[in-house]
């Protein structure tokens, strides 16, 4: 397979972290010289640097993939280089599918290497498939054989990624202890068996609010080193992780809107985090909280939905009218009791709030 081309990279809507920051990750190689553990291309220092952003001793600027706890950040690529594997768990919108993305662009290269987990996910995405038609002509081999992205991770010595955890069968998840205790993938049909090269290992996420869905094992649990990803501590925390990733998003898509104003990144940030939090910024007053996450991504979703309407059906600068069916459409998922919610933070907050009158009358209009 070659590589794509540049002219076809910037005609794909998105691509992998590894040909998104190729600079970046090509620049940490040439100037890393810290210890790197088997079969990774970057130190954990580099790995680090990578995912929270620094400047190099040249002077080269490494942008912020993740703004948060560093400390979290450096206990899962430590983790990644013992035996153990890495639970990236937490909310919904906590950035856990997006570092797992950024830390396997970093350490191995590749990204791709993901399953993603469903109630339809069954053993053979853990372990492998057949080529019907050879298999019929050819009778087993490895040529009939087709290798599932932990097959090719374990071959090759990479991270596989799994998506949503708790939302695969208990089959499954019993199939995955065995992968990570033996570090092996017998394939009887051949009568061979896969062994892992050094540098294998597993970041799978999940995601809290489905605890129950399909809980795991403490078997299953006991092979992971745990991460909790929080919901960003403090507003301008927020405020700066929705500005970079809106303007991101803007660009990728080529809407034809200026970046929003820091004011209505404020205001949207604001009202998410009030009613996820159930108490206002300033804490006079306790709120309703509605049966939604109000996530970082969601809020990210809403200016980035706005955009799109204010560049194609406006002048191309977000108003309040460009946002507010968003950011309904995002707070009231129960139409009964979250409206209500929605409803009273309305009236008693935002028709309250110094410079919110228009919000306030454009959410109104569409409540």
């Amino acid at each position: 397979m070659t590589a794509p081309s540049n002219a076809s990279l910037n005609a794909v809507l998105r691509q992998h972290a590894e040909q998104q920051y190729a600079e970046e990750l090509a620049e940490l190689v040439r100037q890393d010289s810290k210890p790197k553990p088997p079969n990774w291309r970057l130190s954990p220092w580099a790995v680090k640097i990578y995912l929270l952003g620094g400047k190099l001793a040249d002077g080269f600027e490494v942008s912020a993939k993740y703004i948060g706890s560093a400390r979290l950040i450096e206990i899962a690529v430590a983790t990644l280089a013992t035996d153990r594997a890495l639970l990236l768990y937490g909310v919904p919108g906590t950035a856990k599918s997006w570092v797992s993305e950024h830390l396997a662009a970093a350490i191995c290269g590749d990204s791709t290497l993901l399953i993603q987990g469903t109630a339809g996910t069954d053993e053979s995405a853990l372990r492998y498939g057949w080529n019907y038609a050879r298999l019929l002509a050819e009778g087993p081999s490895e040529a009939a054989l087709v290798a599932s992205p932990m097959l090719k991770a374990l071959r090759d010595g990479k991270l596989a990624r799994l998506e949503e955890m708790t939302r695969v069968p208990s089959e499954v998840q019993d199939t995955l202890i065995t992968l990570l205790s033996e570090k092996t993938l017998p394939v009887p049909e051949l009568g061979i068996e896969v062994q892992a090269q050094r540098g294998f290992n597993v970041i799978a996420t999940a995601n809290n609010r489905d605890k129950g869905v399909n809980e795991m094992s403490s078997a299953l649990m006991r092979r992971f080193n745990t991460v909790i990803l929080p919901t960003p501590d403090s507003f301008d925390e927020e405020v700066s992780i929705v500005t970079r990733r809106v303007a991101e998003l803007g660009q990728a898509l080529a809407l034809p809107a200026e970046k929003p104003a820091l004011e209505e990144v404020r205001r949207v940030v604001a009202i998410f985090r009030e009613l996820r939090n159930g108490v206002t910024e300033d804490g006079k007053t306790k709120l309703k909280s509605p049966s939604g996450t109000l996530s970082t991504a969601e809020a990210i979703s809403v200016l980035g939905h706005g955009m799109a309407v204010a560049g194609y059906y406006s002048d191309g600068i977000l108003r309040a009218a460009d946002i507010a069916a968003g950011i309904t459409g995002a707070i009231v998922k129960d139409p009964v009791q979250d409206k209500l919610v929605w409803l009273e933070y309305l009236k008693t907050v935002a028709k309250e709030r110094d410079g919110w009158k228009d919000l306030y009358r454009a959410c109104m209009d569409v409540v």
